[in-house]
């Protein structure tokens, strides 16, 4: 049904006489009146019946006005919406990597204070995967990640905008280590250890390699570890060595850290949605609360343009 109609519905009931809908909308009677016959064949039922000279509502009139003043009242509060005017409300589903938490949960957690008719579904996924399913329309928005040594093509569909970078450390048994910047010849030191790896993250056992083979060897990856802790616990027991982000380290005794620098680069972070999503309200108001969320954890956190 046209919304023109059905307003002109809304006046007649509030106003009365069809001479009153035409002053205030300024359409001619007759305009009103062949408004109201079209309107009668799309509802299906009588909606007008004459009274003396003038017309009041059927039942059926009555009723499809109620309706009416509702599906109006959403038009509108969906244009404010949309023009930025009103409260964003909607569903957004995020796509995240595991050790994104620091970033995303206390975003979440001011969304949840100061926009609470945003609702944040939240799927693990890493960021080869996120990609797919943002591809997919599985989410709306990602937070996704690419090693800066192992850069990935990112899909034409998707428009991906960065929001900083994150450190990686070397996790090793503290004995003996050296906690500054690694240095290729502290690195052939480890030529012998066992090397830790994800089993489902390709990219990691592709960085170690990389950075192994630029100081001169190849890793004995020993252990396909995807929980960082047992990683960390690992090398506190002595037991291997490999890769973990800034903001997933811990600290453990017998653990000590070193920053790979420009041997093994940094962890670059986006966010990631499908082209036409970003126009929407609910995720760019998302969106720039990661982008808050990443100034506070992340380094190098470029402006986040305004809108998608």
């Amino acid at each position: 049904m046209d919304f023109t109609r059905l307003r002109l519905l809304v006046e007649l009931e509030r106003l009365g006489t069809m001479a009153a809908v035409s002053e205030v909308t300024g359409m001619s009677t007759s305009a009103v009146s062949k408004h109201f016959a079209v309107l009668e064949r799309e509802a299906g039922a009588p909606l007008l019946v004459p009274d003396g000279r003038r017309v009041r509502l059927t039942p059926a009139g009555r009723r499809l006005a109620e309706h009416a003043v509702e599906i109006l009242a959403r038009v509108e509060a969906a244009r404010a919406e949309f023009s930025g005017e009103g409260e964003p409300v909607g569903r957004v589903d995020l796509v995240m990597y595991t050790t994104a938490a620091p970033l995303v949960l206390p975003a979440l957690r001011r969304l949840r204070r100061d926009h609470p008719g945003i609702g944040v579904h939240l799927t693990e996924y890493e960021s080869e995967d996120a990609l797919d399913l943002l591809q997919d329309g599985g989410a709306d928005l990602g937070v996704v990640y690419q090693y800066s040594l192992l850069p990935r093509t990112f899909p034409g569909t998707l428009k991906v905008h960065p929001i900083g970078s994150e450190g990686l450390l070397l996790a090793q048994p503290s004995q003996s280590a050296d906690s500054r910047t690694l240095t290729r010849r502290r690195l052939r030191e480890l030529a012998d250890a066992a090397w830790t790896a994800s089993p489902y993250r390709g990219d990691e056992e592709a960085l170690v390699r990389r950075m192994c083979a630029d100081a001169g060897f190849t890793p004995r990856i020993v252990h396909r570890i995807d929980n960082l802790e047992l990683v960390e616990q690992l090398a506190a027991d002595g037991m291997g060595v490999g890769v973990v982000p800034r903001l997933s380290a811990v600290t453990r005794r017998g653990v000590a850290h070193a920053p790979l620098g420009e041997l093994g680069g940094v962890r670059r972070v986006y966010l990631a949605g499908r082209t036409g999503g970003w126009a929407w309200r609910p995720i760019q108001v998302v969106a720039r609360y990661l982008h808050r969320s990443a100034q506070d954890v992340l380094d190098e956190v470029p402006p986040l343009p305004e809108a998608g």
